[in-house]
């Protein structure tokens, strides 16, 4: 077996017992890099050089017995949000094109001092703000069973680069679903942790409410362990949870599951369905039933709503997150010109930097951030979605109080096609039906492979469940695996359709 396609669990293990370096494992993924990236374009940036450095320098503490952890020398990928210093960090943006941090975010900071290797950034909608990786400005991400299809998004070049293996996992940001659609559509798995559960410092913000560090993986247990990596509290972010994350090791697989499985009815009811994707979900839950599960029927009566409050409060915590983007302080700046149809050169200066700077979408969604939290309509709309997402967040509670987890399906649909949606946002946005709920209400969410379409494409089942119970749907999803045999897509079919 290629080494590329070894699962994270033997990786360490052949570099425990010396079975392969560092170096040759990361030679291993950065020629994967090179051999499928031009084609799928998951990955905006890579250093060659610099990744080997960092692999041998991690196969000098191994010969000495010192290694900084049981991952020292494993490749990653990161998208191209979290801040890493002396490397560029460009949100997919012309804006910040050149804006290279003087720091890392916390969450890169435990990779690197549990001795990991950045292989590549991964690409991403602009400042998050999609889902389909098709606003960046590298150009759209491909999916990697489908290449005339999206990949998702905005953390779609992290789902691909995992899904192509040019990365045994990688870090994605989840703001209303850009961690468990994507790997919904790209047949991998992704965790969105509890709200606060890792650090957003570092992270350039699109939604500071709502934003959460996840990440994917090709199973499970492999989501565990990477997520166990990067949890915990960070003094530097004052939303971070103080509790301690716990034990991320998964439960076998018992003779009878322990499990209460709520079905929610508005999910499965709702008419933009895929029919598919129905009948998919509803093997998933004969499964769990066939071996010991209970399964309960829930309701989220507010599930409604989501899109449309998301989608108020998203925009407006976004317009104030970039107004710090003014072409003054950093990032691009218009050149002055002298006396100006506006008559202030500053002025001019500003809304030159940033009309020149920002995409479509991104406009779009400060426009509109803008105008809910303006004088006159802050009532109507803002605070009105406020008080829906705290309706949310109680259908959320009244459900747990009920059930351990919550199924359903992680998208209405499979992968659609390239320029399907772009000029369509609100079709764009209900793409988002089944997954904003857990941001709203900032409860954990994972999404797993569950079948396939009649055209070979992936369908994801959600799991979801009360505030820092990460170990319960990654529980959950390790022993659906273990009754199913887990992902059995086999990544040497990459390839157009």
């Amino acid at each position: 077996m290629e080494i590329t396609n070894t699962p994270i669990d033997q990786l360490i293990s052949f570099l425990q017992s010396r079975k392969c370096s560092s170096r040759e494992l990361t030679q291993a993924f950065l020629d994967r890099i090179d051999l499928e990236n031009q084609s799928i374009n998951a990955i905006c940036w890579s250093d060659r050089e610099l990744a080997l450095q960092q692999a041998e320098k991690s196969d000098i503490r191994r010969s000495q017995g010192a290694p900084l952890s049981e991952w020292d020398g494993i490749p990653f990928a990161l998208k191209d949000i979290l801040c890493t210093r002396g490397i560029p960090t460009t949100c997919g943006s012309r804006y910040l094109e050149n804006f290279v941090p003087p720091y890392d975010a916390t969450a890169v900071n435990k990779l690197f001092l549990a001795g990991l290797v950045l292989v590549g950034k991964t690409n991403l909608d602009e400042f998050a703000m999609g889902g389909s990786t098709e606003t960046s400005i590298f150009g759209a991400t491909k999916n990697p069973r489908d290449l005339s299809r999206t990949a998702g998004g905005s953390s779609g070049g992290s789902a691909a680069a995992v899904a192509a293996r040019m990365a045994p996992f990688a870090i994605g940001t989840d703001t209303g679903g850009s961690i468990r659609q994507p790997a919904a559509y790209c047949g991998v798995c992704g965790l969105k942790p509890t709200y606060g559960r890792v650090s957003r410092y570092g992270l350039i913000a699109y939604a500071s409410s709502l934003d959460t560090v996840g990440v994917f993986a090709h199973s499970a247990s492999e989501l565990a362990k990477s997520y166990g990596l990067i949890a915990g509290h960070d003094r530097n972010d004052s939303t971070s949870v103080p509790s301690p994350v716990g034990s991320t090791d998964l439960l076998p697989l018992p003779k009878s599951l322990p499990l209460k499985i709520g079905v929610i009815r508005e999910h499965l009811e709702h008419e933009g369905l895929h029919p598919e994707v129905r009948m998919a979900i509803q093997r998933v839950i004969q499964v769990f039933q066939e071996h010991g599960a209970s399964i309960v029927e829930v309701s989220l009566p507010h599930s409604e709503f989501a899109v449309p409050a998301y989608y108020i409060i998203a925009p407006s915590e976004a317009s104030s997150n970039l107004s710090r983007f003014d072409g003054a302080h950093y990032g691009r700046r218009a050149a002055v010109v002298p006396n100006p149809p506006s008559g202030s050169p500053l002025v001019d200066m500003y809304s030159r930097s940033r009309s020149e700077g920002f995409g479509a979408e991104v406009q779009r969604r400060i426009m509109l951030g803008t105008y809910t939290l303006s004088s006159g309509y802050y009532d109507a709309y803002y605070l009105k979605a406020l008080q829906v997402r705290r309706l949310i967040r109680q259908d959320y509670d009244a459900a747990f109080k009920q059930v351990d987890i919550l199924l359903g399906p992680t998208t209405p649909g499979p992968a659609f096609r390239l320029g399907e949606k772009l000029n369509d946002p609100v079709q764009m946005y209900l793409e988002d039906w089944y997954t904003v709920g857990a941001n709203l209400a900032g409860i954990p969410a994972v999404s797993i492979p569950c079948g396939e379409t009649s055209e070979s494409l992936p369908i994801g089942v959600q799991f979801q469940a009360a505030p820092l119970e990460e170990q319960k749907v990654l529980q959950a999803a390790h022993w659906y695996e273990l009754l199913t045999h887990g992902n059995n897509f086999d990544p040497s079919s990459i390839g157009p359709s």
